[in-house]
């Protein structure tokens, strides 16, 4: 059987991880992708692969790769990205399924939690506020807060000193290599979460978590708590 940690905070990645924010990224990717006259854009499936790896791999998925030069990722396109999705933000995105309930369970046990992401912090602030586990966290780094991100553990060390633990009582929980790299490089537990977006050509196997885990509820059981 195995052990129960005992860990004094939880880390989280967000999108893939907490959110499924793919089909709202979808929509931002395709409006702009069709502004600049790519009419067939990308799919929902499409969206999941290319999620976690943000909005220039989500861009190029719908794009030729003998035409992406030909084309402003980086200047042009994001700033329209942006500003589409910051307005679309929360239409269709939800919670995975049992996280909330992870959420409540955690708070319930007086274990705190943060978030570790990659997606802008202005964005990352804008999109827990319309939900009720996320919206008050005293621990929150987006991408750009810091001036390092992940894999570099800055951000993660943040997010403990936030929430007053050191960084070796803590489990990171994300859905890319760059979370479990973070992780390591912070010397905090890793676990990953086989529900978020994992493109085809990644393999979590690889990455040398810690943890891997099925569902939010197989996460609870490692942390001994129950939902």
């Amino acid at each position: 059987m195995q052990a129960t940690l005992k860990v004094k905070a939880v880390l989280f990645d967000l999108d893939g991880t907490l959110l499924d924010t793919a089909l709202d990224l979808a929509k931002a990717t395709n409006f702009v992708l069709k502004k600049y006259g790519r009419k067939e854009g990308i799919s929902d499936k499409t969206a999941r692969e290319y999620a976690s790896d943000g909005m220039r791999a989500l861009m190029k998925a719908g794009i030729p790769v003998n035409e992406w030069a030909n084309y402003d990722l980086d200047n042009v396109m994001r700033s329209d990205f942006l500003e589409y999705y910051h307005a679309h933000i929360n239409e269709r995105t939800v919670y995975f399924e049992g996280i909330k309930e992870l959420l409540q369970a955690l708070k319930s046990n007086n274990i705190p939690y943060g978030i570790v992401t990659s997606k802008p912090h202005n964005l990352t602030m804008e999109l827990i506020s319309k939900f009720e586990e996320l919206k008050d966290l005293k621990g929150v780094a987006g991408c750009d807060l810091l001036p390092f991100e992940k894999p570099r553990p800055e951000p993660l060390f943040y997010v403990c000193e936030k929430l007053g633990v050191a960084p070796e009582d803590c489990i990171y929980l994300g859905d890319h290599k760059r979370d479990i790299e973070a992780a390591k490089n912070a010397h905090i537990i890793s676990s990953f979460a086989l529900w978020g977006y994992i493109g085809k050509d990644h393999d979590p196997l690889c990455y040398g978590a810690d943890y891997i885990v099925k569902t939010p509820k197989e996460f609870s059981s490692i942390l001994g708590i129950a939902l």
